[in-house]
């Protein structure tokens, strides 16, 4: 199947879970920006529960909407310092962690202006890392809907603050005997706990 989603920050296990059950990805890149996504987040598991690693973007209150792909990051805060370091906190336990460690540092230290370069980025990171060889496109123009075409649309699962309804099956994370299983966090969670496993746990997994 060919699908289109949005390009996030480390994104969802959702998000490539549908990747990996592709024949074709289609990155959107003429959306209008909207803020609590994945688009400038991801969520993983803290010594305390859900954590989340924002990403601060550059506002011009007079701007009005603005395309996704013209979003400035605002590298004036040390995100990207505060990013590895808590990343490191939470992983730095976890059988997997330190094989991706060091290309992981390399991105997040990579500095970039736009923040679709840097989404696009950590997904090649992630296609490298569970070795995905499908191929990607962005969209070049915006449609609301593709209800009449061979693409699925799942760009809703974008949004931050609603569950898409998957079939998430459990696997051990680093902190579940303080606060249970956290479904859907960012894929880097269960590449850190499953390693190479991770591509056979996104093909079985469920998708609606």
């Amino acid at each position: 199947m060919k699908t289109i989603i949005h390009p996030s920050y480390f994104g969802s296990i959702a998000e490539y879970a549908v990747f990996a059950q592709s024949e074709k990805v289609i990155f959107e890149n003429f959306d209008n920006y909207q803020k609590q996504t994945y688009r400038n987040r991801c969520y993983i598991y803290g010594a305390n529960g859900k954590l989340n690693l924002n990403i601060p973007i550059k506002h011009i209150k007079t701007d009005g909407k603005k395309l996704t792909k013209d979003i400035l990051i605002d590298n004036s805060f040390h995100w990207s310092k505060q990013h590895i370091k808590s990343l490191q906190s939470a992983y730095r336990t976890s059988p997997f962690f330190e094989f991706y460690e060091d290309d992981l540092i390399e991105v997040l230290e990579k500095k970039h202006d736009f923040l679709i370069d840097l989404n696009l980025e950590t997904n090649a990171f992630i296609q490298d890392a569970l070795q995905i060889e499908i191929p990607t496109e962005k969209t070049e123009e915006y449609m609301r809907t593709y209800e009449d075409s061979d693409i699925l649309d799942f760009r809703h699962l974008v949004n931050a603050k609603k569950q898409p309804e998957f079939d998430f099956k459990t696997y051990v994370q680093v902190f579940d005997d303080k606060c249970g299983f956290i479904p859907n966090l960012s894929i880097l969670d269960l590449l850190f706990m499953e390693g190479p496993n991770s591509i056979s746990f996104l093909e079985e997994m469920k998708i609606k």
